[in-house]
């Protein structure tokens, strides 16, 4: 079961989140029929949405990740809500490069480098709040710890990972984030940042040690209590009354361009892929409502 564990450290100047969400992505790779490339790019950008909405502490909030990059991927666009269910998609799930030299991915060549990775926060207002930054990278997870130091103005480091079997399922995908409080020993941020670049690399210990294993590396040599764990999943709030009330609102004009034409009209979710049918008796129905 995919999961968010939180904990502190360092006398709660310290605060971390692991994220294990091997068959959330697997999911958004089954629905959008994602190459391996593909894959990384939209299941890095999920785990970044996943943790930010959990973070929230409004109960009905919700947390849209948009990157553009000016890659081939095109744009990618993950939404979780408050508990840390997330959705996505991207422009070109078909995206293939070739491997790094490293042997790696090539998630910044297909993400780009040359846009913005956006983050919008609705807590129920009138208006979302919109912070964004200029990527740095295209890896997701370096560009996300820059955002949150410059938009949000907590120092951060973020760790996010997928792991792409030989028969393109997904063995694991995760992440962390790691934030200090005001206040913070200037020695708390020298630890983390040993430790972090010591630490095994990231899927690896998902797939063969397990979530709990992240805070062991990353927290090293600090006391640390886990504060929650809370299960998590590929969810879309997609239904037929959400879509006709999105019908609802196209021109009229166009409304009875397509009842005129007499055939069905198919609506599909960008998230899930659910199709959806409206008949002209329904359109008309819309209208006069």
């Amino acid at each position: 079961m995919d999961r968010i564990i939180r904990a502190t450290a360092g006398e709660d100047f310290i605060k971390m989140s692991v994220i294990d969400a091997r068959d959330t992505v697997q999911r958004a790779r089954e629905i959008h029929n994602c190459t391996p490339t593909a894959a990384a790019v939209l299941g890095r950008t999920l785990c970044a949405a996943s943790l930010l909405g959990n973070m929230m502490k409004e109960d009905n909030g919700s947390v849209t990740v948009r990157v553009s990059g000016g890659g081939p991927a095109g744009t990618v666009i993950a939404v979780s809500d408050s508990q840390g269910n997330a959705r996505g998609y991207m422009d070109n799930p078909a995206v293939s490069l070739p491997l790094r030299a490293d042997g790696k991915l090539d998630v910044g060549g297909a993400v780009g480098r040359d846009g913005m990775l956006t983050v919008s926060r609705d807590i129920g207002l009138r208006e979302p709040y919109v912070g964004s930054t200029a990527l740095a990278s295209g890896e997701i997870a370096e560009d996300l710890t820059a955002y949150l130091l410059e938009s949000e103005q907590v120092p951060s480091a973020c760790g996010l990972g997928v792991l792409v079997d030989r028969d393109t399922s997904i063995r694991a995908a995760g992440g962390f984030i790691v934030q200090l409080m005001p206040g913070a020993d200037e020695k708390l941020i020298d630890l983390l940042e040993e430790n972090i670049f010591m630490m095994d690399q990231l899927t690896t210990i998902l797939d063969e040690d397990g979530a709990e294993t992240v805070f062991a590396q990353v927290l090293k040599g600090l006391d640390y209590h886990i504060v929650s764990r809370e299960p998590i999943a590929y969810r879309c709030g997609c239904s037929r009354e959400r879509l006709a009330e999105v019908l609802s609102c196209v021109d009229r004009a166009e409304l009875e361009d397509m009842i005129s034409q007499g055939q069905d009209t198919e609506i599909r979710c960008d998230f899930c892929g659910e199709q959806y049918v409206f008949t002209p008796e329904d359109i008309q129905a819309l209208m006069e409502a």
